[in-house]
């Protein structure tokens, strides 16, 4: 019979799915650009890509609390303060991609009521607003979010600190590239803005894959558990 799985294997577990769940949304950089077109709401298309990229967002947004929570009660036996900092900007997170995707929900009703051209400054302001609210959600929260996260995964040694370096690293990477776009350096779609989230997502993608199949590395504070 095998052995019992142990509540610390079960929220590494949890933990490493709900981080690999929140890649889910990648396929929204294609299915939103519709959306982005200046006359979306007059054209005859079908709105099922966008309506398809909210869920996902919304999956990522549920999965964003879910991760941090998880997380929390082994990551606050080294740093209580920092281990709710996380779970706080990760709810803040997923309240910023709940609002994005209210904002496009509502060009969606716009163009399916077939409002007409008195309606398309509202709708680009939408999805302006929408652009905007990406960069802080799900961009520069993210960033701090992984600075906090490495940090604590690396004083604690759950997991090797190579990896957690990684997340300490990549998140001001992010920032560099958030506030670049902030300050009208260079556009929010530009190649170089891509390449400025690739440390992030390596870790993100290289945590939830760890978790999963190694778990927690051994400490004193997990050992009795």
């Amino acid at each position: 019979m095998p052995a019992p799985v142990s509540s610390l294997r079960k929220t590494s577990l949890t933990a490493g799915i709900l981080y690999l769940l929140t890649f889910v949304s990648i396929p929204t950089l294609a299915l939103y650009d519709q959306i982005h077109a200046q006359n979306y709401i007059l054209s005859s298309g079908s709105d099922t890509a966008v309506i398809i990229g909210n869920i996902l967002e919304l999956i990522v947004g549920f999965t964003c609390i879910g991760s941090a929570v998880a997380l929390y009660p082994v990551l606050r036996k080294k740093n209580e303060g920092m281990a709710l900092c996380l779970v706080s900007f990760r709810i803040l997170e997923a309240t910023t991609i709940f609002i994005g995707v209210m904002f496009l929900l509502t060009v969606v009703t716009l163009h399916q009521r077939s409002a007409g051209t008195e309606a398309l400054v509202t709708s680009r302001t939408l999805v302006i607003m929408y652009d905007r609210i990406f960069l802080i959600g799900q961009s520069l929260m993210p960033a701090i979010n992984d600075i906090l996260l490495g940090i604590l995964l690396y004083q604690s040694r759950l997991v090797p600190r190579s990896l957690s370096l990684i997340g300490i690293i990549g998140g001001p990477v992010l920032l560099a590239g958030d506030f670049l776009i902030l300050f009208d350096f260079i556009g929010q779609r530009a190649p170089l803005i891509a390449l400025t989230a690739v440390p992030v997502a390596v870790f993100e993608l290289s945590l939830g894959v760890y978790l999963i199949v190694k778990g927690f590395k051994p400490t004193p504070d997990t050992q009795s558990k």
